[in-house]
C-alpha cells in the first residue's frame, strides 16, 4: 500500500503518464482527487507538496534498490547469477537428483551399497510413490531413458497402460450421456488404464539392475510402516483429496487420511501407509508377476466388478512394457533426445528445430524478440501434437517428417515476428519424411506403416496440466537414467482398492472421443501421454540427463531449461530458477482447438517490459503461481580429464539434488 501511495504522489501532474507497472496504477487526470487537491492549495502549499514529491522519488528508489532485486533473486549471491537459489550439486561417484529430499538420500544409499543408477532410479520412485502420492505411484505410468556407459548407447522404455479390453468405444459414449459429457472425466472408474509402473520395473531392474529388487523396494516399505514427515509442498496438495474425491468408491480415506475421515497431513506430520508397504514387499518377494497375475490383480479384478469398474485381470495378464528406440535432432552440436509417441516429447524436438533458425543469443533472453518467437514456435508445434501424437499400434505417425530440418524450415515461416497468431494449421509432413535424412533411432516401419486412423480437431477448450514426478541418477560406471513417472491428474481417479495402499490413474481421460481422431478412445489401447523424459549427447557422449514433469508445460519446459544453458549460457541449476513462461488455451490431441492464440502465463521475474511488448504484439498475458514444472537434471562435466556429476533440482518445490 505504501508503494501504491508513493508511486501516486510521484507521477507529475505534467506528465500525465501511467504509474511505474502499466495497468496496476490510475493516470494523472484533472478530475482525480489528488489532482483537484493540488489546484486547490496556494502556491507555498504548492512548493511543500513538489518538496514532499521529492522525498517520495528518494524513498522509492530505496524501495526499488531493496524490494526489486530481493523479490527476484531473494538473496544477494556472491558468484552465479542473482537469481540462482543455490549453487549445482557436484560428485565424482553418483548423483541422485528427486523432488522430495528423503527419496533423494534413498537412491544415494543404493548406490553407496554398490547398485547402479537403475537401482537407485527404482528404490527413489518406489520411495517418492509413497511420500509423494499427489504425483505418483504404482497405479501410474513410467518412461525412462537409460544410458548404458558399457555400450554408449542409450534405451528408451514405455511403460505406459492400455485402456480395458471390456469398455468399448460405443459404451464409453453411453457411459459419458449418462454423465451428460462428452468427454472422459478426471475421476472414477472411465478414466482408468493399466497401471505400467510395476512392469517398468521389473523390465529395468531385468536389463540393468545389480541388486535385487527387494532390496531396492525396501527403504519404501521401511518408510511405509514407520512413516515419514510429510513436506510443505506436497501437503498443500494433499489438502485438496478428500474434496475432490468425496463419494467415490473404495478406500480414499481409509488410505490416504490420517484419521479416516479426511484430515490430511500437513507439514511435519507423520504418515503412514502399511497397505502399500505389504504390496510393495509382495512385488519385491514374489515379483511383478504377483501384480500382473497373481493376487493383487485378483483384489483388483473383484473390486472392479463390484464397483461399476471395467479393469479385469485379463487386462494385466496382457499388459506388457516397451522398449524404444529415443528419436533425436541435433540442436546447435547437441543431439537432444526424446522418446516418440504415445508421448509429447517430439514436440520439444520440432520446437528446437523451429528456434534453431534464430540467433536467440543475439536476441538475449527473456526479451520480448525472444519469448514471441518461442512462444510462436511452441504453437506450431503444438497443432501437429495435437493431429499426430497418438498409440502408434493404432495411427500413422509421420515421426521423420516431423522431425526433418527442411519441415522445420517450412514450418518456421509461419512466425510473423510482429503479431501472434489466433489460430495455426497442422503441418502435412510426408510419410516418407519431408527431408531424406532419417532422424536418429526412427523406426519406420513401427511409426509410419501401423495404424490407419487420421487426427482430426475438436471444440475450442482446455487440456490441463497433470502431477508428475521427474528424477534422475547417475552411478560409478557412468550409466545415468532420466525417469518420469505419474498418475497423471493429482493424485489420479480416486479409486483406491482397500488394502492395496495405492491410487489408480486417471490417464485415460486423455483420450479423445472424436471419430477419426488419432487418438481417439478405443479398447487395449494407450491413450496420449504428457510425461516425457529427456537425454543430451553431444560428441558421442552423454551431456545431460534432465526433464521437468508438470502436464503440458514438459515440452515448453525442455525447451526453457536447454536453450537456457545452450544458447544463453546459464549453469545447470540456474537454468531451472530462471523464470519460465507457459503458453496455455491451445490445441490438444483431446478435440480442443485454439481460435483466439490462447494466453501467456509469465513468472515475475520476466521483465515488465518484456511483458508490455508482448502486449503490443496481441498475446494475452497472465499470471500464474506454481504452474511452471518441476526441474531435476545431471549433467557430465570433465575436468582435467576426469569426470564429475553435476547435479540440480527444482527450487520451486521440496526436492533435493546430491552426490557423493
Amino acid at each position: 500500500m505504501l508503494v501504491r501511495l508513493l508511486a501516486i504522489v510521484i507521477l507529475s501532474p505534467e506528465e500525465g503518464e501511467e504509474g511505474l507497472i502499466d495497468g496496476c496504477l490510475p493516470k494523472w487526470n484533472s478530475r482525480s482527487p489528488l489532482a483537484r487537491c493540488s489546484h486547490s492549495l496556494g502556491m507555498t502549499a504548492m512548493l511543500r507538496f513538489r518538496m514532499f514529491r521529492k522525498f517520495c522519488l528518494t524513498i522509492w528508489g530505496l524501495i526499488a534498490f531493496f524490494h526489486v532485486p530481493s523479490a527476484i533473486g531473494q538473496i544477494d549471491r556472491i558468484t552465479g547469477k542473482a537469481f540462482a537459489t543455490r549453487s549445482q550439486v557436484l560428485g565424482r561417484h553418483g548423483m541422485v537428483c528427486t523432488s522430495v529430499p528423503a527419496a533423494t538420500q534413498v537412491g544415494l544409499d543404493i548406490l553407496k551399497r554398490g547398485g547402479s543408477a537403475v537401482d537407485a532410479a527404482i528404490a527413489a520412485n518406489a520411495t517418492l510413490g509413497l511420500m509423494e502420492p499427489v504425483s505418483n505411484g504404482i497405479g501410474g505410468d513410467l518412461f525412462a531413458i537409460v544410458y548404458s556407459a558399457k555400450e554408449n548407447k542409450l534405451y528408451g522404455i514405455n511403460g505406459s497402460g492400455r485402456s480395458p479390453l471390456s469398455l468399448t468405444y460405443e459404451e464409453m459414449k453411453a457411459e459419458l450421456a449418462k454423465l451428460k459429457r462428452e468427454t472422459i472425466p478426471p475421476t472414477g472408474m472411465l478414466p482408468i488404464s493399466i497401471p505400467g509402473t510395476v512392469d517398468a520395473w521389473a523390465e529395468l531392474h531385468k536389463k540393468f539392475g545389480k541388486l535385487k529388487l527387494s532390496d531396492d523396494l525396501a527403504p519404501a516399505i521401511h518408510y511405509a510402516e514407520e512413516g515419514f514427515p510429510v513436506t510443505e509442498l506436497i501437503a498443500y496438495y494433499w489438502a485438496f483429496g478428500p474434496r475432490i474425491y468425496k463419494g467415490l468408491p473404495g478406500a480414499f480415506l481409509e488410505t490416504y487420511t490420517l484419521d479416516g475421515k479426511g484430515r490430511t497431513p500437513s507439514e511435519g506430520d507423520i504418515f503412514k501407509n502399511p497397505a502399500l508397504a505389504n504390496t510393495l514387499r509382495s512385488i519385491g518377494q514374489r515379483g511383478r508377476d504377483v501384480f500382473y497375475k497373481g493376487e493383487i490383480a485378483d483384489k483388483i479384478d473383484a473390486f472392479m466388478q463390484a464397483n461399476g469398474g471395467w479393469l479385469r485381470k485379463v487386462d494385466f495378464e496382457k499388459h506388457t512394457s516397451t522398449w524404444v528406440d529415443p528419436v533425436s535432432v541435433n540442436y546447435r552440436g547437441y543431439d537432444v533426445f526424446e522418446l516418440p509417441p504415445n508421448g509429447q516429447g517430439i514436440a520439444t524436438l520440432q520446437i528446437l528445430n523451429i528456434l534453431e533458425g534464430f540467433d536467440l543469443r543475439s536476441m538475449r533472453r527473456n526479451s520480448p524478440e525472444t519469448l514471441h518467437t518461442m512462444i510462436e514456435a511452441k504453437k506450431i508445434a503444438w497443432v501437429d501434437r495435437a493431429k499426430y501424437y497418438a498409440d502408434p499400434d493404432f495411427a500413422k505417425i509421420p515421426l521423420t517428417g516431423l522431425l526433418s530440418k527442411s519441415y522445420a524450415a517450412e514450418r518456421r515461416k509461419l512466425i510473423d515476428p510482429n503479431h501472434a497468431a489466433k489460430a495455426v494449421a497442422p503441418g502435412n509432413p510426408t510419410l516418407d519424411g519431408a527431408s531424406r535424412s532419417r532422424p536418429a533411432g526412427v523406426e519406420s516401419a513401427q511409426y509410419e506403416q501401423a495404424g490407419s486412423r487420421v487426427a482430426g480437431t475438436g471444440e475450442n477448450a482446455r487440456l490441463p496440466g497433470g502431477d508428475t514426478i521427474y528424477m534422475c541418477t547417475a552411478d560409478e560406471e557412468g550409466n545415468m537414467v532420466s525417469l518420469i513417472q505419474s498418475n497423471y491428474r493429482g493424485m489420479g481417479s480416486g479409486i483406491v482398492v482397500p488394502g492395496l495402499g495405492f491410487m489408480f490413474q486417471d490417464r485415460g481421460e486423455l483420450f479423445s472421443m472424436q471419430p477419426g481422431h488419432a487418438n481417439i478412445y478405443a479398447p487395449g489401447k494407450r491413450p496420449f501421454h504428457t510425461i516425457i523424459p529427456g537425454f543430451v549427447m553431444k560428441d558421442g557422449k552423454p551431456w545431460e540427463a534432465f526433464g521437468v514433469m508438470g502436464g503440458g508445460m514438459q515440452p515448453q519446459g525442455h525447451v526453457q531449461v536447454l536453450t537456457n544453458q545452450i544458447d544463453f549460457g546459464l549453469g545447470l541449476q540456474e537454468a531451472g530458477d530462471a523464470s519460465r513462461w507457459q503458453h496455455e488455451g491451445d490445441n490438444e490431441p483431446t478435440d480442443e482447438k485454439m481460435t483466439n492464440g490462447g494466453y501467456v502465463e509469465l513468472e515475475s521475474g520476466i521483465p515488465y517490459e518484456t511483458v508490455r511488448e508482448l502486449k503490443k504484439r496481441g498475446h494475452d498475458i497472465r499470471v500464474d503461481v506454481g504452474g511452471y514444472g518441476g526441474y531435476q537434471a545431471i549433467k557430465v562435466e570433465l575436468h582435467d580429464g576426469q569426470r564429475v556429476y553435476a547435479g540440480a533440482s527444482e527450487s520451486r518445490k521440496d526436492g533435493q539434488a546430491a552426490g557423493y
